[in-house]
């Protein structure tokens, strides 16, 4: 299994949520919410309003999602919906888990840091990295950017 950190439309409560919870495209179990280590950029564009990640370390917010632990084949299912390597990147980077105490613990733990696959853009539009930058992403937060679904392109 290998752990993977979303941040956009895969999470819960976001329109491609769907995707990780359809067993034909392999196993995804939620493990907790977490806060990338590092800052990047995390900005809507595009004609679509879609959430990239800018692999820009040490630029932006420190960014919250949701970590996934996947099978290989969902893995494989994530790299062709995300046009990886064409369009997003899979790369490695470091997300402390805010989600990790045991139940019916009276003290939370100390912070747990885990490395993650992320999907990311590597290359981008110059102005991109001048847009807005989020610390966390809802397609219907007060941005006012909404999401258009692959379905309705």
């Amino acid at each position: 299994m290998a752990l993977v950190f979303v941040y956009g439309t895969l999470k819960r409560g976001q329109p491609n949520h769907r995707v990780l919870r359809d067993c034909a495209h392999g196993s995804a179990a939620f493990r907790a919410r977490g806060r990338t280590l590092e800052p990047y950029p995390l900005v809507i564009a595009g004609e679509h309003n879609i959430p990239w990640l800018l692999h820009l370390p040490g630029s932006g917010r420190r960014v919250e999602g949701e970590v996934y632990a996947v099978d290989e084949r969902m893995l494989r299912f994530l790299d062709d919906f995300e046009s990886c390597p064409a369009l997003y990147q899979r790369t490695v980077l470091r997300v402390q888990l805010l989600e990790d105490r045991a139940p019916g613990a009276e003290e939370p733990p100390a912070p747990t840091a885990v490395q993650c696959f992320v999907y990311s853009r590597a290359t981008f539009p110059p102005e991109w990295a001048q847009l807005p930058h989020h610390d966390s992403y809802d397609s219907e937060g007060p941005h006012g950017l909404r999401y258009n679904p692959r379905e309705n392109r």
